[in-house]
């Protein structure tokens, strides 16, 4: 089983992953992808949220 350590450092890996993917798909105005993403976005925002995460220096979308 995963340490919170481990949980948080693969979390924000996703999380930074999810960001520039919804950029770049922002920047095509690829709306159904953007879409698509933001619902990981918000799974993993909530979860780095409830380990006590501070999202304010890595949230580039801020949704």
């Amino acid at each position: 089983m995963p340490s919170n350590g481990e949980i948080i450092e693969r979390s924000i890996n996703d999380f930074q992953k999810v960001q520039k993917r919804m950029l770049l798909a922002r920047k095509e105005n690829a709306v159904e992808t953007y879409a698509d993403l933001k619902e990981d976005y918000i799974s993993l925002k909530v979860i780095l949220t409830s380990l006590g995460v501070n999202l304010t220096t890595i949230d580039k979308i801020n949704e």
